[in-house]
């Protein structure tokens, strides 16, 4: 019964598949935890990234609660933030730590922006924890970075109140649109898979994201003036003009929640005729084509 136990474990890490840990978005729904604020982890072409760390992730790595995450902070190959802001990054230093267990093996690699590492009294990984790691790498408007097997670009710098990059992620050598590959007990694919971090939107935003599964955070449910964020008809306009396999909606703010995500989810995809579904805490969203 063991050996069986352990079997499943294997085939479930070497899937690949997006995990979203949590799903808030901005600081009421991250304060109240009525949506956790852990961030997402994609496991893909063998290689694992926890992407936004917020308030929760490593509590949700260590629940034993089910459904259990059966994936370890040690099997993590690499950390990326998107952006320094709290419900993104306030986890980072201490799964640093769990990443590197305890600091004893370095290992691992951390994407973030400038100004998460450096700035008068702002940053938010610590001195001592960007030594544990093998390299830090600082993202930039049109860079390129190479983490495990994955390529990860930042193509464009968004519009928020920090320094903000979404991200294209795929496997190393993988050509455009070349489908995907299924192996008995576990799935690989050669999508791209992009993800749009949270940003104003901004004409031409949509050009920059050409995955064919997109994660869209979509805080707001309508524009607010000044405020940073996409909202629905946001995500409507972006679906409509990228059209990709699959749009994924997260990071909901108190707006969001009380229109429920899984209905404007239902709408968008009626609307578009592009399937839209609305992640929820815990969700791990296959890559191999039957997400």
């Amino acid at each position: 019964m063991q050996r069986k136990g352990k079997g499943r474990g294997k085939n479930e890490k070497e899937k690949d598949e997006i995990i979203f840990l949590g799903t808030a978005g901005a600081r009421f729904v991250m304060i109240t935890q009525f949506r956790s604020s852990a961030g997402a982890v994609l496991c893909l072409g063998g290689t694992n990234v926890l992407i936004d760390p917020g308030p929760g992730t490593l509590v949700r790595f260590a629940s034993r609660s089910k459904p259990r995450l059966r994936l370890k902070p040690a099997k993590l190959h690499a950390i990326i933030l998107t952006h320094k802001h709290l419900d993104h990054s306030n986890d980072v230093n201490v799964m640093i730590e769990a990443m590197t267990e305890g600091g004893f093996k370095r290992r691992g690699v951390l994407l973030c922006p400038n100004d998460a590492l450096s700035g008068e009294g702002d940053a938010v990984v610590l001195n001592y924890y960007k030594g544990l790691l093998e390299r830090v790498e600082v993202m930039k408007e049109g860079g390129n970075y190479s983490v495990g097997s994955l390529e990860v670009s930042t193509p464009k710098r968004h519009v928020h109140g920090v320094e903000t990059y979404g991200l294209n992620v795929r496997v190393q050598g993988d050509g455009e649109g070349e489908g995907e590959e299924e192996g008995e007990g576990e799935e690989r694919t050669k999508t791209k898979i992009s993800f749009i971090a949270d940003t104003l939107y901004f004409e031409g935003l949509e050009d920059f994201y050409d995955g064919e599964v997109l994660v869209m955070n979509v805080a707001m449910f309508e524009r607010r003036e000044g405020v940073n964020h996409l909202c629905v008809e946001d995500a409507r306009k972006i679906v409509e003009a990228r059209r990709p396999r699959v749009a994924i909606l997260t990071h909901f703010g108190m707006t969001m929640l009380r229109n429920k995500p899984w209905e404007i989810a239902r709408r968008l995809s009626e609307e578009t005729g592009v399937k839209v579904v609305a992640a929820r805490d815990g969700m791990r969203f296959g890559l191999g084509g039957r997400g």
